[in-house]
């Protein structure tokens, strides 16, 4: 994790506490885009020849990634796209669980498509909440996120686990955009039935790339009857049933995907390990200045273990102050988002505290 201001140019200028908003760009990754796009200027669509070979690659280093199976993995430029593209297959009279404080992706999507909906609560009893809520209302699908973008507030994976033993028709569908590369992770061996991603943010992946992972067998359980029927009763063979043609409709952008793909090589040299135990070592420390400052909601402060995501007590003039001071953070909620990846460090969090002392 060695020069690091080399890499990412933003962190000789500023106090980057942000990644919750956009991760970073970095000078190894730019010289990879210069080079595809060199490369698609002399070639032209001889370059676009080999995008499919090229894509499949893309698709391995994202199972290999998350610990998932290359077969049941579809890219997709967002995860809002690939989560509607998954609602739009199942039938609205289906139950949803959904977190009264989740990400509007998520909550609107759902709620917008018509969907007998219900709610747990985001606190420091969260997975009490969500076994109460799936006990009293039966629903069939447990959308959520795994990391709370505002509160910073993260579902114990090994509940989930537990709760898809439990309840092994719940489909649980994870968003893991604010997750995905902070921790080591293994979705076959998760509670989750599928999983998405936007790769802008933890992934450094940049914009415009994302994916899907699914469960062996959940395709067919989200593809609607009459998807089945047309391709069946019509000249269009069966493979427009499958992931691909479900959820990879038009072209892929190899520029995008390229990206992602990059960044996910770049983070696996660092080792996720590493990276993880970077990140928890940051949010303790955080954690604890904040609490110290009286800066935490008391549902933060009673949970275990908590993501490096936090929502400090602030206002648009701290935050304007922290700015003019190069610390970048984002409002959120009815405070100040503070986020903090591998390339952060103590002495960024003792210049934010420092502030924070005076500001009080």
């Amino acid at each position: 994790m060695k020069n690091l201001q080399k890499e990412f140019p933003v962190l000789s200028q500023n106090t980057y506490l942000n990644t919750a908003a956009s991760g970073l760009l970095y000078d190894s990754l730019l010289d990879y885009r210069q080079e595809h796009d060199l490369d698609f200027l002399i070639g032209g669509s001889m370059f676009r020849e080999r995008q499919e070979q090229f894509l499949n690659t893309v698709r391995n280093s994202v199972a290999d990634f998350c610990g998932g199976s290359s077969e049941n993995t579809a890219l997709t430029p967002n995860f809002s796209i690939g989560f509607n593209t998954v609602l739009n297959g199942l039938e609205k009279n289906k139950k949803v669980l959904l977190l009264d404080e989740d990400y509007p992706s998520i909550n609107f999507s759902v709620k917008n498509k018509g969907f007998n909906v219900y709610y747990a609560k985001v606190n420091a009893s969260l997975e009490q909440n969500i076994s109460d809520a799936i006990a009293e209302h039966s629903p069939d699908i447990f959308a959520f996120s795994l990391v709370q973008y505002i509160s910073g507030i993260t579902i114990d994976l090994d509940f989930l686990k537990a709760l898809k033993l439990k309840h092994p028709n719940l489909l649980l569908i994870a968003d893991g955009t604010q997750f995905c590369g902070t921790k080591v992770f293994n979705f076959e061996k998760s509670g989750i039935d599928i999983l998405g991603c936007s790769g802008y943010k933890w992934l450094l992946g940049g914009y415009g790339n994302g994916f899907l992972i699914f469960k062996e067998g959940i395709l067919k359980s989200i593809t609607p009857k009459n998807y089945i029927e047309t391709a069946t009763n019509t000249s269009y063979d069966s493979s427009y049933t499958n992931l691909k043609a479900r959820f990879e409709c038009g072209h892929l952008d190899t520029y995008n995907f390229g990206s992602l793909q990059f960044s996910l090589q770049f983070l696996s040299k660092i080792g996720l390990s590493k990276i993880e135990d970077k990140i928890t070592q940051l949010s303790s420390y955080a954690k604890n200045e904040f609490m110290n400052l009286e800066l935490l909601d008391q549902d933060v402060i009673q949970r275990k273990n908590h993501s490096s995501i936090f929502n400090i007590k602030g206002d648009q003039k701290l935050h304007n102050t922290l700015k003019e001071k190069d610390i970048i953070t984002s409002l959120r909620g009815n405070g100040i988002r503070v986020s903090l990846h591998f390339y952060n460090s103590v002495d960024d969090l003792n210049q934010l505290v420092e502030i924070l002392h005076r500001y009080r």
